[in-house]
């Protein structure tokens, strides 16, 4: 990674160590990233989205995203500016997906340091990219700590989020109530949050 823009703030030349950290593979790097902005990520996106459960899975696909390409991130500018600018994108995308007639903004800097927006170009090597990724993406973030798990958040997490099930498909299969599928699937994530963040992975 090239040497970081020396007009950096402090919290940003942090997460730049952060990032370099996890390029070369520690998991606690990418935890602790995940942790600095994780709220601040959901947030966001249920300002966008106006809806909990989409905003949850959007912070995952955010996260995700920027995680697998995370080589591409330059020091030019702050981390957040980066992966806020991902976040907001990927949420946009899914949004013109659901043909929404909500209002969003594109052109607002959602990072907290006050240079210019970097553009985010993330390469694709699939005949379907944007799809690709995301299943990618995930397999990712959760691989290595999704094992941790008990059974049942397991099964949740990879119908949800590996086969890609809908919340409807996970109560059929699972013959399970769909309050039920969702209750559960939430304390599955904020397992998997916490699994995260304290995993010893290296």
């Amino acid at each position: 990674m090239e040497v970081v823009n020396p007009n950096l703030s402090d919290k940003a030349r942090f997460d730049a160590e952060l990032v370099e950290q996890a390029i070369k593979g520690n998991q606690k790097a990418f935890a602790e990233l995940m942790n600095r902005y994780r709220d601040a990520i959901y947030f966001m996106l249920l300002k966008m989205v106006t809806n909990k459960t989409d905003a949850e899975d959007l912070t995952i696909e955010a996260f995700g995203k920027a995680f697998k390409y995370i080589n591409q991130y330059s020091t030019t500018y702050a981390f957040s500016t980066w992966l806020f600018r991902i976040a907001s994108n990927n949420c946009i995308d899914f949004l013109r997906k659901k043909k929404t007639n909500s209002f969003v903004s594109i052109d607002a800097n959602f990072g907290d340091e006050k240079e210019q927006s970097p553009q985010i170009h993330l390469k694709g090597d699939m005949l379907n990219p944007e799809e690709t990724l995301i299943r990618d993406q995930k397999v990712v973030l959760m691989q290595t700590v999704v094992k941790k798990l008990k059974p049942r958040y397991r099964t949740l997490i990879e119908l949800r989020y590996f086969k890609e099930y809908s919340y409807e498909e996970i109560s059929e299969e699972l013959d399970m109530p769909l309050g039920t599928v969702k209750a559960q699937l939430f304390r599955a994530r904020e397992l998997l949050y916490n699994t995260l963040k304290d995993t010893d992975v290296k």
